[in-house]
Parts: structure tokens; sequence; C-alpha cells
């Protein structure tokens, strides 16, 4: 870029062109590849399952236009590799309708409704799978499931929207609009059935656990004393069945339903801020909130 800069307009120009010329050289030679596979008889199912899984290649293939899938499968999958996250959660996502525009529809079910974190999860979990996995998203939008099936569709709210109500005057807040980033946490592998832990991830802190198979993650916060939740301990709630699991803030003692996102037994409208969480090979990681510099 430096050369590119001392020459002026033309160099760049010129330089822009070469990049072109070699991208497209790499997209002809990608292509070239798939068809000799396929003239070969050997490019089927399960070679293209095979070769779209991996994230490398399926990036190449999305960039070249040579995607198998089309949108609205890809959007698909996207979602079907976030379920078990929002599932964790005692949510779901139904993918209403992925227009030619570019705009996908979704309506978040279960404890994802209403619950006062689900623009955080779609910002974090469900936005952006379908961005990775669909770049030609221009918009998302998600509907509001309505009491009476057959009333009016409930209002659609845009992702700028559920951007904004991630905004507020705490700057633990406002952080989650300077983007994610998925970080390894190597405390939670370890982690046995009903066993807490805190952890510093990045410059947040974050507490698991484990309920069964299960992990959870949230922010390190009491949303009541506002304390942290090192020592908090797992316990069974009053009447409540096997697994379904309460955390006590070990300051104030309130008491939190970790499968129903973090929401507060004591004062319903408090809750504790959830953060995604994924494992892939046994490695658990979380998406925490990028440092934003000067």
């Amino acid at each position: 870029m430096d050369a590119s800069s001392s020459g002026g307009a033309v160099a760049r120009e010129r330089a822009e062109e070469l990049v072109r010329l070699v991208a497209d050289l790499y997209g002809a030679g990608l292509e070239r590849v798939l068809t000799i596979i396929d003239d070969a008889g050997r490019l089927d199912d399960d070679v293209l399952a095979a070769l779209v899984a991996d994230d490398l290649v399926a990036s190449l293939l999305l960039v070249h236009n040579l995607h198998p899938y089309d949108v609205t499968m890809r959007v698909e999958q996207a979602l079907e590799g976030v379920r078990p996250y929002l599932g964790s959660h005692g949510g779901d996502v139904e993918l209403l309708e992925v227009s030619d525009t570019g705009v996908v529809r979704l309506r978040l079910l279960g404890s994802c409704d209403g619950c006062p974190s689900s623009s955080v999860t779609l910002k974090l979990a469900v936005e952006g799978a379908i961005e990775a996995a669909a770049p030609e998203i221009t918009t998302i939008e998600v509907e509001t499931p309505t009491e009476d099936p057959a009333a009016v569709t409930g209002p659609v709210i845009s992702i700028d929207s559920l951007r904004s109500r991630i905004g507020s005057a705490d700057p633990v807040q406002e952080s989650h609009d300077h983007g994610s980033s998925w970080e390894p946490v190597p405390e939670l592998a370890t982690l046995v059935d009903g066993a807490v832990v805190c952890a510093a991830v990045g410059q947040t802190q974050v507490l698991g656990c484990r309920i069964g198979a299960e992990l959870f993650a949230f922010r390190d916060r009491c949303a009541r004393c506002e304390a942290t939740l090192a020592g908090a301990t797992l316990a069974r709630r009053l009447g409540g069945a096997i697994g379904d699991a309460v955390l006590r803030c070990p300051s104030c003692l309130t008491h939190y339903e970790v499968r129903r996102a973090g929401a507060c037994i004591e004062a319903p409208d408090l809750h504790l801020d959830p953060l995604p969480l994924l494992v892939n090979a046994g490695v658990a990681s979380v998406a925490v909130p990028v440092a934003v510099t000067a």
C-alpha cells in the first residue's frame, strides 16, 4: 500500500486491478478443481458436505460465488449451529423468511422471547453466525410472536434497533456495541456437575457453571448488589425438578435461575447477563465484548 500511495491514483488503480486479477485467477482455479472432481463422479453429497463444513474452504467458495448451498440453506445451517446455545437458555429461533433483497426475518422462541438479554443473544450469537454463513445478507429482522396465531403479525424489530437497545449508560452494556470475540475458557472444560467457576476472559469477568452435561456462562456481576459472584453456589430450587438449579449470590443471597437465562427469582425485573457459549472439539469458548482502544 505504501507503493500505491506514493505513486498516486494511477498506481493505486493498478494495484487494485492486480488484486482483482489474482482473485479471479484463484476463483477460476478453484472452479476448475471442483469441475475435475465432479467429472470424475466424486463430487457427491458427502464430499460437498465435507467441503462446506471446513470454514476456510467454505469462505473461499463464498468469495468466488461457488458455494453449492443457496442462501436459505446456509442461513438454516447457521441457525442450527447456535441452537445448542439458545436451547441451553430454554429458547430457540425460527427462520421465517429469506427475501430476494437479502433480508432475513426471524422469530425468537421460548425464554429468548421477551428475555431482557435477547438483544445481546441475537447480536453475539445469531447475527454473527448468519453473517459468517451468508455475507450477502443485508438486514436481520426479529419478529415478536403474538398470543393469537390468527392475529396480525407482531412488530418487526430491525437489527439496528436491537443494537440501540444494547447501548445504555452502563459502560459494560455499551461494550457490546463494539463487537465481540470468541475466546477459549479452559476453566470451563474441567467443571464437574454442580460446580461454579469465575475467570477473567480478556477484560471481562466471566462466571461459568455446569448442570449435568450443560455448560452456562454469565458476566460475573450480581444484578441486584452488583458484586462479584465469586463464591456463588448452585442449589436445587425448592420444589423444583432435578437439574432445575439456581445460582445464589454470596453477597446478597439473591437467587437466579440458570436455565432461564439468569432470571432473578426474588425480583423478576432483574437478570444476570448471559454470554454465548459454544463447545467445539472439547474446547469451551465464550463470546466477550472486544476492548475498545482510543
